[in-house]
């Protein structure tokens, strides 16, 4: 990191979303993450499914949406690494992929960060699996509550070990 920085919260820097339900209407979304959930939103009016999740139904326009569990498994069909210029707050290696979920599933591909794996040992055809990360909290006003710190989480995937 950068030492000046430490311990403090530069709201511009953020990359994460406010995922407070003060803020954010998926809000469902990032609780599901947090309890190890991998899920998206269906439109229970036309069935579409949609991922990332939605507030508004894109086939439809319909709001009567619902949340579904997807499956925490697939495979690597494409990816891209990044071990030099990595963004600031990334950390080397920077990996992305497409991911082709298992054929149950109702979302076909997934475009996700990859963790836990070094530089070069990704392969297209790799199992992958579904993990949550904590990210860094941030400071949210409750009015008379005070501040508090929100906890975060988001979702990767990370290769299956044999």
């Amino acid at each position: 990191g950068i030492p000046i920085l430490d311990g403090k919260y530069i709201a511009t820097m953020d990359m994460w979303p406010i995922e407070a339900k003060e803020f954010n209407r998926n809000y469902t979304f990032y609780e599901n993450l947090k309890a190890g959930k991998f899920t998206t939103t269906k439109c229970k009016g036309c069935g579409l499914v949609s991922f990332p999740p939605r507030v508004l139904c894109p086939e439809c326009y319909s709001e009567n949406l619902e949340y579904i569990e997807l499956p925490k498994r697939g495979k690597v069909i494409c990816l891209s690494e990044e071990t030099k210029g990595v963004p600031l707050g990334f950390d080397s290696p920077l990996i992305h992929a497409f991911v082709e979920m298992e054929p149950s599933s109702p979302v076909r591909k997934v475009l996700t960060k990859i963790v836990n794996c070094a530089a070069g040992e990704l392969k297209v055809g790799a199992e992958v699996q579904f993990v949550t990360f904590e990210i860094p909290a941030i400071p949210l006003d409750k009015g008379k509550q005070g501040i508090v710190m929100a906890e975060r989480y988001f979702f990767a995937f990370e290769p299956v070990k044999k």
